[in-house]
């Protein structure tokens, strides 16, 4: 879809939680990158840009707090990020885009300073790649191509580098997992719809609890948490559930659990299933007893799933292997080459199901579902 057939996603209208949304850095880079063109291609220095949001539907209008051209003839734009109500590192941190042409008509990334470059496998991005996520590096790209639909006079294979940076960014990353995931230097660039939902805040938990209570309202006997949107397809398109029985509950499982059994208990009934689904990035953490699982609030789980295995009689060196991967989705791609390695997941589903369903005893079963970030099952199929 064009742009001119998009509709404004407008950020003042409160998320249903009440609070404010705000714009990922991958939309502020994006927003960046267009300021930086417009001047580049067009001549044009605006107060706001449009930025195209992976939605497919909709753009997000984004201020910019300076665009100027460089020495060396490149041209320089800054993005104030704001991330609403939610406490993100990031939130009034600067993010720019430098941009110049190439000779290689192609559109390629770099870090500038303040963004990182990963180290290590297992991440979105390859190693010696600056650490700018698929989806924001899909909406740059998009940026390009609509400046270029402007600027007539230009080819459509035109190249240009586009440098993407933090002011600050390494000491803003020092307050994220980034160090240990081997990301060095500096933030990631992120998101994946382009807009920041506000979740992580006591506020959004009261209102978790009343997505539950919604979920299990008319004798519902089948619902499913979903952390993120991973599962959400399996919820919907497998499981048969339609979406208000699926509650996306972000970080707060054990509060998710708790207020379920809360809400059975005052109906004076049961539920007959519970269906928790999501990446072991999150889920797996209770393992080790984390039921916020924040990365401010609980530890990475790749301890509790190389414990896993070894129990499981895993030879010590993979077992090893995955306690120092620096992802869980490292682990699971080190594991895919290993037999039995859907068993594996299986079991795990199971102890993950045994430690949440004490939480919730009014629930008859409790089911857990594993997925990789591509949305492919690892355990249970079914």
């Amino acid at each position: 879809m064009s742009l001119a057939e998009r509709s404004e996603f407008d950020l003042a209208v409160l998320a249903l939680n009440g609070l404010r949304r705000g714009r990922t850095t991958g939309s502020c880079a994006t927003a960046a990158v267009k300021a930086a063109l417009n001047l580049l291609l067009l001549g044009e220095r605006g107060a706001t840009v449009r930025v195209s949001l992976p939605d497919g539907a909709h753009y997000l209008v984004v201020p910019i707090q300076m665009v100027d051209g460089l020495p060396d003839g490149a041209v320089r734009a800054e993005v104030l990020k704001d991330g609403g109500d939610d406490p993100d590192n990031t939130h009034g941190a600067t993010i720019f885009a430098e941009v110049r042409r190439n000779e290689v008509r192609e559109v390629r990334f770099f870090a500038g300073g303040g963004v990182g470059t990963a180290t290590q496998p297992g991440l979105r991005v390859a190693v010696g790649e600056p650490a700018i996520n698929p989806v924001p590096r899909q909406m740059m790209r998009m940026a390009v191509a609509e400046v270029l639909d402007e600027a007539m006079a230009e080819p459509h294979d035109a190249g240009f580098d586009l440098t993407i940076g933090c002011v600050n960014g390494e000491l803003i990353a020092r307050k994220t997992f980034n160090p240990r995931l081997g990301i060095l230097g500096g933030i990631s660039i992120l998101g994946t719809s382009g807009i920041v939902e506000p979740m992580s805040l006591s506020t959004w938990i009261a209102s978790v609890e009343v997505y539950v209570r919604v979920a299990l309202a008319g004798g519902a006997q089948s619902v499913a948490f979903l952390p993120g949107k991973i599962g959400r397809e399996y919820a919907r398109d497998v499981l048969g559930l339609p979406d208000k029985r699926s509650v996306q509950i972000a970080n707060f499982l054990g509060d998710s659990l708790d207020f379920t059994q809360k809400a059975l208990e005052e109906e004076g009934r049961t539920l007959d299933v519970l269906w928790l689904a999501g990446h072991p990035g999150k889920l797996a953490k209770v393992l080790d007893g984390w039921w916020d699982t924040h990365s401010s609030k609980s530890n990475m789980a790749m301890a509790g799933v190389a414990r896993v295995a070894a129990e499981l009689g895993y030879p010590a060196a993979l077992v090893q292997e995955m306690e120092n991967a620096n992802t869980v989705e490292a682990a699971m791609e080190r594991l895919k080459s290993e037999p039995g390695a859907q068993a594996f997941w299986i079991e795990m589903e199971r102890r993950i199901g045994a430690l949440a369903h004490v939480r919730v005893p009014s629930v008859k079963r409790l089911e857990v579902r594993l997925f990789d970030l591509a949305g492919n099952c690892l355990g249970a199929d079914a």
